[in-house]
């Protein structure tokens, strides 16, 4: 009887194996060096694993991994030095619009003013009775008192305080007929300019980053189908705008012209 041989090659398809896994691996490597991984979705399948995970600000450079000096707080030494500007100035913006918010509510306020915080600027809304009379733009005392408290606010803010628009705007009188432009339009616009003249008077911001406007009936928040549509539209707005440092032309254009206005005066005032 003859003995079977046994093969000597039985292990070979371990080395072909191998080198298909071996290309896989490649493959997928390749996958995840041209893919992207959405931040939000990667913090989900870790809170997924551990739901007690906690974030922990790192320094995207590699410069120091994370963070280990408490006196940083929640900073990243990774950000531009810009970036960490404008986040400063951001946050000034948001406490000054928290402590706007704070003293009306002090002064039991919050019906006639409307405080808002969005995209970076403050948005402050005074009911028309907070300020003026009826088809007057001659200042109240009671909207002295109210923009006497605002002004330390702002100055308090100024360095992050690129702009301030103040807009005047009507009610329509009658719901079948349109106010006189000419009356309209210049009533909106002194109410408007009798706000920015009392900042102008008690604030340190630049008359250069102050700007009236007077919108008349057209910009309305109500119907104007009776009194109670029509009190709404009768306001003065207040939009604080917070520096834009990627705004570099425009900012620059401003500081420039501030620069220049205020060595004119300077120079005025030592040579009467």
């Amino acid at each position: 009887m003859k003995k079977k041989k046994s093969g000597g090659g039985g292990a070979n398809w371990m080395d072909t194996y191998g080198d298909m896994v071996t290309l896989l691996l490649c493959f997928f490597v390749l996958l995840y060096s041209m893919s992207t991984i959405s931040e939000d979705k990667w913090k989900a399948l870790v809170m997924s694993f551990n739901p007690l995970a906690t974030e922990i600000t790192t320094d995207p450079e590699g410069k120091g991994g994370p963070l280990a000096d408490p006196e940083l707080g929640d900073q990243n030494p990774g950000l531009s030095e810009t970036a960490q500007e404008q986040q400063k100035i951001d946050e000034m913006m948001e406490d000054l619009a928290q402590a706007i918010q704070t003293m009306v509510s002090q002064e039991g306020m919050e019906s006639t003013i409307q405080v808002d915080f969005n995209g970076g600027k403050v948005y402050v809304t005074f009911s028309n009775s907070v300020f003026f009379l009826g088809d007057s733009s001659v200042l109240q005392p009671a909207g002295q008192e109210v923009l006497s408290k605002i002004c330390p606010l702002l100055d308090e803010a100024k360095d992050a305080i690129d702009e301030i628009v103040i807009s005047g705007h009507t009610a329509q009188g009658s719901p079948n007929e349109r106010n006189e432009p000419r009356n309209d339009y210049r009533l909106s616009a002194n109410r408007a300019i009798e706000v920015l003249l009392y900042l102008q008077d008690h604030c340190s911001i630049h008359p250069a980053r102050m700007t009236p406007e007077g919108f008349g009936q057209w910009r309305p928040i109500g119907n104007n189908r009776d009194e109670a549509g029509r009190a709404p539209n009768r306001r003065v707005e207040m939009m604080i705008s917070g520096v834009d440092l990627e705004a570099e032309e425009l900012n620059e254009a401003i500081k420039n012209y501030i620069t220049t206005s205020d060595e004119a005066l300077t120079q005025e005032s030592a040579n009467p």
